[in-house]
């Protein structure tokens, strides 16, 4: 039961990470990161390095792996909406 768990949670990691990326995505297709809160993104991303940091204390290599493919998919996301944060309306307007 132990290892159909730990393949279910490593599932939801992948699962998690893609949907950052879908994000990231959009927001590049776009140019804009309109209606993407960055605060979220940046909350997400302070939630994921908790994660390693427990991976670490619990020595669970799934959970610090997963976690940092997911910190680098959010994290990317994150700078892509600080980066396009305004250029959407600049664009619009200039």
């Amino acid at each position: 039961m132990k290892e159909i768990i730990a393949v279910i949670f490593g599932a939801g990691l992948m699962a998690n990470g893609l949907l950052f990326v879908l994000q990231a995505i959009k927001i590049v297709r776009a140019k804009s990161s309109k209606g993407v809160s960055i605060l979220t993104f940046a909350g997400f991303c302070i939630l994921q390095v908790t994660g390693i940091l427990h991976g670490i204390f619990q020595q669970d290599i799934s959970l610090i792996l997963g976690m940092s493919a997911s910190l680098l998919a959010c994290g990317s996301t994150t700078v892509l909406a600080i980066i396009y944060r305004d250029k959407g309306a600049q664009e619009r307007s200039g």
